[in-house]
Order: C-alpha cells, then sequence, then structure tokens
C-alpha cells in the first residue's frame, strides 16, 4: 500500500524498502508524518503538518500548550486528512537529567468511521531544546 517511514531497506529483499500492507498502518504512518511536519518543510506545500515544534518554544504552561497543540493538531488533520477523527489529546513532558532539554510527548487517539478503524492512537515525541 505504501512505503513505511522512517525508510529502512527490506531485510527480506521482497521490496527496496520496507512497505505497509495493511491500510490502517499507512494511515497511521501518514497522519504521523503530517502531525510531525513544520509549515514550511514541505516544497510546494508551505501551509502542510501541525507545525508543532515552534510551539515548543512556547511552552509555558501545560494547559496553555494542550489547547493551541490540540487546536493545531485539529486544524491539520481537517485540512490535509479530514476523514480522522480526533477523539482524545493528551500530553506529558519529560525532562532529561533535571534540566531544561527534555521531550513533549503527545498522545492522539482517532477514529476513521469510513473505514471501521475505531480508537486507534499515536504518540508523538518532539525535543525540547
Amino acid at each position: 500500500i505504501g512505503i513505511k517511514t522512517p525508510l529502512e531497506i527490506d531485510p527480506q529483499g521482497k521490496e527496496l524498502l520496507k512497505m505497509h500492507y495493511v491500510l490502517k498502518d499507512q494511515l497511521a504512518d501518514n497522519l504521523k508524518n503530517l502531525l510531525l511536519t513544520n509549515h514550511g518543510e514541505r516544497i510546494g506545500q508551505y501551509r502542510l503538518g501541525a507545525n508543532l515544534r515552534p510551539l515548543l518554544t512556547e511552552y509555558a504552561n501545560k494547559d496553555d500548550f494542550d489547547s493551541e497543540a490540540m487546536l493545531r493538531i485539529n486544524t491539520a488533520i481537517a485540512r490535509f486528512m479530514p476523514f480522522v477523527v480526533p477523539i482524545e489529546y493528551d500530553s506529558r513532558t519529560e525532562r532529561e537529567n533535571s534540566s531544561i532539554v527534555g521531550k513533549v510527548y503527545i498522545l492522539v487517539v482517532y477514529s476513521v468511521p469510513a473505514l471501521n478503524i475505531q480508537r486507534e492512537q499515536i504518540e508523538l515525541a518532539l525535543r525540547v531544546i
């Protein structure tokens, strides 16, 4: 159905790259790529993506971050994958070695009614520098 990302050579040698053979897996891969893409990263499609990474520099408190991240995620999904229905959203932070550097994890639970896909989830890991 499609190429698996991140790109990997197929160790079995059936294909050049590892592939997705199930629509649900390809859809999850495409959704994750959409949400991890920032504006300006895709040539010819400046507005593609949820543009979450710039939001990390403004992380002041969880409530403000969550509401803006949810808005950006919902906007990207509505524009580029309108068949996906976001259901739940959550985020958590993780600090590395008691420093200000860490990661923000964003969990998105979604459904795709047209394909009878219910309550699938993906987790995004965004590094804060």
